[in-house]
Formats: C-alpha cells, sequence, structure tokens
C-alpha cells in the first residue's frame, strides 16, 4: 500500500474542465449507468415483462439500485486509492486520487458508500445483505491483493459481474434460467477484457511487483487464455441464438448475431494479431461495446 500520493510535479495536469469530472472519473460515471441499465432491464425484460412500470418503479427495486450502485463507487474509489503509484504510470492523465482528491477524503467516501451500499442491502433482505458484504469485500482484496495475482483478480472481477446480472433475481426469487445464462456470458466476456486490460497495464505493474497473467507467462500464452474465455463465449451465444431461433424470437436471434456473435468472432480473430499496447487498448473498448450490446438484447427477449 503506497504511504503517499505522488508528488503533484511528477505527474501533468489533469485534462478536462470542471471539478466534478474527475469525481465522476473516480467513480466510473459510465460504467455505474450501465450497471443500472443492466438491472432494470433485467428485472423488466426477463423477470417481469408483463409489469414493467411496475417492476421498474417499486421503492424496493430503487433501493437494490442504490445499494449496489454505492458498493460499486466504493470499489472504485478503493481500486484507485491502492494503484496510485501503477496508474501514474499506466494512465497519468487520468489520476484522481492523490490529485484531485486527497487521499483520506477517498478513504472516507470509501467507507462511507459501503456502508451505505451494505445497510440498505441488509434492510431488503438478510442475502442481499450478505452478498453486497460480499462483493465488498471482494473488491477490497481485489484492491489490496487479488488483482496482482494471476487470473484470480480477472475471475474475482468476472464474478462480480455476473453477481450484478443475479441481483434482481436473487430479490424476486422467480427461478428464471434466462437471467443465468446472461450471467454465465458476463462472466465470460468480464474475464476477457480484464486479461486484455493485463496487458494493456503491464508497463506499471511489472515495475510494482505485480504478478498478472502476461507479467506471469508472457503475452503470447496470456492470448491463449484470454481465447479460451472467448472460445467459451462464443459458444455459449451459438447456442443461445440457435435456440432464439428455434423458439422463433428472430428479433432477439438477429439482434444477438449482428451485434454480439459477429464482433466477438472479429474481436477473436484481432486478438490474435494483437501485439501492441494500443493494440489492447481497442480490445479493452471493444469488449465493453459487444457487453453494451448483450445487456440492450434483454429488450428483445420477450419478442
Amino acid at each position: 500500500m503506497p504511504s503517499a500520493a505522488l508528488p503533484s510535479a511528477q505527474l501533468p495536469p489533469v485534462g478536462g474542465g470542471g471539478s466534478d469530472r474527475p469525481l465522476l472519473r473516480l467513480i466510473r460515471f459510465p460504467n455505474l449507468v450501465l450497471m443500472a441499465l443492466c438491472l432494470c432491464l433485467v428485472r423488466a425484460c426477463l423477470l417481469l415483462p408483463n409489469e414493467l412500470l411496475k417492476a421498474l418503479l417499486a421503492p424496493r427495486f430503487g433501493l437494490l439500485v442504490v445499494a449496489t450502485l454505492s458498493v460499486a463507487a466504493a470499489g472504485y474509489v478503493i481500486n484507485d486509492y491502492y494503484d496510485v503509484k501503477i496508474d501514474a504510470i499506466n494512465r497519468p492523465s487520468r489520476l484522481v486520487v492523490g490529485r484531485v482528491i486527497n487521499r483520506r477524503h477517498a478513504m472516507l467516501a470509501h467507507l462511507v458508500l459501503t456502508g451505505i451500499g451494505i445497510a440498505v442491502a441488509g434492510l431488503l433482505s438478510p442475502l442481499l445483505g450478505l452478498v453486497h458484504l460480499g462483493s465488498a469485500l471482494l473488491l477490497w482484496g481485489y484492491s489490496i491483493r487479488f488483482k496482482r495475482v494471476a487470473l484470480v483478480g480477472n475471475v474475482s472481477i468476472g464474478a462480480l459481474t455476473a453477481s450484478l446480472v443475479l441481483l434482481p433475481e436473487l430479490q424476486l426469487r422467480t427461478g428464471s434460467p434466462t437471467v443465468w445464462v446472461y450471467a454465465l456470458a458476463a462472466f465470460l466476456l468480464t474475464v476477457v477484457r480484464e486479461i486484455v486490460k493485463d496487458v494493456e497495464d503491464m508497463r506499471g505493474d511489472a515495475q510494482h511487483d505485480c504478478r498478472t497473467l502476461p507479467i506471469v507467462w508472457g503475452v503470447a500464452r496470456t492470448k491463449w487464455v484470454a481465447g479460451f474465455f472467448l472460445l467459451s463465449l462464443f459458444l455459449l451465444l451459438t447456442g443461445t441464438i440457435w435456440e432464439a431461433a428455434q423458439d422463433r424470437r428472430w428479433l432477439l436471434g438477429l439482434w444477438l448475431w449482428l451485434t454480439v456473435w459477429v464482433p466477438l468472432g472479429l474481436l477473436g480473430r484481432y486478438l490474435a494479431h494483437a501485439d501492441r499496447r494500443r493494440d489492447f487498448s481497442r480490445l479493452s473498448s471493444w469488449c465493453k461495446w459487444i457487453m453494451l450490446a448483450g445487456v440492450l438484447s434483454m429488450l428483445l427477449v420477450g419478442g
């Protein structure tokens, strides 16, 4: 754990404009919006398709969203808190903790957000409280240790992403099998993206004794590991498209084929040829767009 922030003289100025932009960057605001969208679509489209307004406007669901986003935002804060020195190398222009926000204030924000998330979830149900407590502990462990261990950090974030998809089901207990398919797909794609990000961040990670997959096994072998998870997702998606066709859900099948299946195939091709940092940066962004397309496909599940 770094004992203090790096001197500001060593770092380039943070770009942007108003003081709110670094704060939004710290909590990864676009990611939080995507999480909220995912929760809403899972509940309204997968679990309660015949009660859209009632499903989305239910106070208990609103509290679930607040709890989940609080814990997620806290996780982003604590991750940046422990990664000041690494981010100063990998992403110096985007450094927030230690430059824009005092490290003590960042830790306080983390504790407050975590407390709010766990308390609200616990009020909803003991199970949701335990899940949010486990998520908060896993995020802490990831920031301190897991992300520096080959594959452990990648799988940890994948599991957290899958749990996000499952939260509305854990609240309602509908027994829907579809939500589990989406959770598995989210897990696999997230692991792929996290492995790609490790390759992108090798320079900073190597200077701070991280033992991520590309540092331990090399880039070539790491691409094979990412390819394994990508192939698993490709096969899962192929089966899902086939089942959609069998059920005559043509719009869902066509959307998954055009916006997820084809891009995944291209992603695998580009992954095989990627050898520069900017290549892996593009692949990471591509994974995000594929994930967004997969989340939006929930709108068509009933079609």
